[in-house]
């Protein structure tokens, strides 16, 4: 892998990217119009439509939460070069002046396992005169990984450390093997390229915004000859180390998961290779959409979380800091999903946040296939600057709340399940927008199966500057019903 670093710089993917300063993200296209739509059904059942998909047979759902939900990511597997924007997301930690918040890239080819951190810090030190054993007292990750997805510490067990640096050092990087008396050094190659983005490295101005840093570990350094078979489970865990300055000692690390230990495999979470799949044979019996059916309903709460529409790329450092990551807009009309590489530009990163009920669907039925449709109504950036992206779709870990949820207490991603291409607008669509689909049929399936709503978080792992992608949001006025988030379902009888 070749990545391109340098003094205040965020890492690149593989291509080079040219990072510039912060670049505010604009509204791209305006509200010229407020039509209202015509009428449309919110919560009907009746018969499956003559369009409804086919699917073929299903495998039995594999349950893969059977040690105290515990989260996973589903590794996408690339020909070639791993594309930035594809790869998995997942995330974890919080804003604020004294703690962490990281987003996880995950994806992997024929060669190697690709892992990306990129981590909100505002104060960047490094250690100037490092060995192995201290790479963690100051700004460093550490990547956990068990190949044998076992629960305790063997000779399948493996710690990669990297610490902070302005560029790429073998002597800031350190590798160990577990054993049964514990972790062991062990010299096998990777790779550990970092990046950041601020005033300077080992300074007391609070001007820094992050830093980032693209692990790539060859499966032959694990003993493979190649990829892992697609399926395969491994325990996975990562932990970033942060240091505020030259005096102090190193404050309390974050982890994914919160729980994570370095010495215990069994609270790692999971590293699932490939993308979750769902297909079911079923005869055809039924159909629903759920949608909210008038603004003051309860029905499909959803909710932005970070830059949202109203509150993009604030530059104020103060706010950023203190505020930003404790905002609550459960109630905004429209939202917005936004992710870059550049690491300073996170006040204009946004998730999405969105619960249906699934109890109007009979109980012992199989879930044929469902849909999510999210109407598009604009995107950031001047007409030609905005890009395609790459949203994913994941299932939250936990319920919250419209009325309390920000961007630090938003529960995490139990799993990513799979995403579609949004392609930027390059003119005004007139209301309801554009629909644009994703296919949710795992997500539902799992959440029928439980006997819970679907909680969905959208997300995009996104490279390009101008990535932000508005949506009409359930909150929006009566007129604009049919611009809701919509969820479709079939379900048969099985035999």
């Amino acid at each position: 892998m070749s990545f391109e670093t340098g003094r205040g710089r965020s890492l690149p993917v593989r291509w080079l990217i040219t990072l510039g300063i912060l670049t505010l993200m604009g509204m791209g296209l305006l509200l010229l119009s407020r039509r209202p739509p015509s009428p449309s059904p919110t919560l009907t059942e009746g018969t499956l439509p003559s369009s409804s998909p086919t699917l073929s047979a299903p495998p039995a759902l594999r349950d893969l939460c059977a040690l105290e939900m515990l989260p996973r990511i589903h590794a996408p597997y690339f020909e070639g070069l791993i594309p930035f924007e594809q790869s998995a997301i997942a995330w974890f930690g919080q804003v604020s002046p004294t703690r962490n918040y990281t987003d996880i890239r995950v994806g992997y080819n024929a060669r190697e396992l690709f892992i990306y951190l990129a981590i909100f810090d505002r104060h960047l030190w490094y250690d100037e005169n490092p060995t192995p054993q201290t790479l963690t007292q100051w700004d460093a990750a550490t990547i956990l990984l068990d190949t044998s997805g076992g629960d305790r510490l063997s000779l399948s067990s493996w710690r990669f450390v990297a610490q902070l640096y302005s560029e790429p050092s073998p002597s800031r990087r350190n590798v160990e093997r577990g054993s049964a008396e514990g972790w062991k050094p062990i010299h096998v190659p990777f790779n550990a390229v970092p990046g950041w983005r601020g005033n300077a490295l080992n300074d007391d101005r609070e001007s820094d915004r992050g830093w980032a840093i693209g692990f790539t570990i060859p499966f032959s350094s694990l003993g493979l000859t190649s990829a892992p078979p697609e399926g395969t489970i491994w325990r996975l865990a990562v932990r970033v180390h942060d240091r505020d300055s030259i005096e102090d000692p190193s404050l309390e690390e974050t982890s994914w998961p919160p729980s994570a230990s370095p010495d215990d495999p069994s609270c790692w979470g999971f590293l699932h290779f490939g993308l979750p799949a769902y297909h079911a044979t079923a005869v055809p019996t039924g159909y629903i959409r759920i949608r909210r059916p008038v603004r003051s309903s309860p029905l499909v709460p959803d909710a932005n979380v970070g830059g949202t529409t109203s509150n993009q790329c604030p530059g104020d450092e103060y706010y950023i800091w203190n505020e930003w990551g404790n905002r609550n807009d459960g109630h905004a009309p429209d939202f917005n999903i936004q992710n870059q590489s550049d690491v300073a530009d996170w006040p204009c990163f946004a998730k999405y946040y969105v619960t249906f009920p699934l109890d109007a669907i009979p109980r012992g039925k199989t879930i044929i296939s469902a849909t999510l449709t999210l109407h598009q109504f604009g995107n950031a950036g001047d007409p030609g600057q905005a890009r395609p992206s790459w949203i994913q779709v994941l299932i939250a870990s936990a319920d919250w709340d419209e009325e309390a949820i920000t961007w630090n207490n938003a529960p995490l991603a139990y799993e990513n399940v799979g995403g579609a291409w949004v392609d930027p607008l390059l003119e005004w669509p007139g209301w309801p927008g554009v629909p644009r689909t994703w296919d949710v049929s795992y997500a539902v399936a799992q959440a029928y199966a439980r006997g819970e709503p679907l909680r969905l978080i959208l997300y995009s792992a996104d490279s390009a500057y101008h990535s932000g992608k508005y949506f009409v949001s359930s909150d929006t006025e009566d007129w604009n019903t049919e611009g809701r988030p919509l969820l479709e379902v079939w379900w048969g009888e099985s035999h």
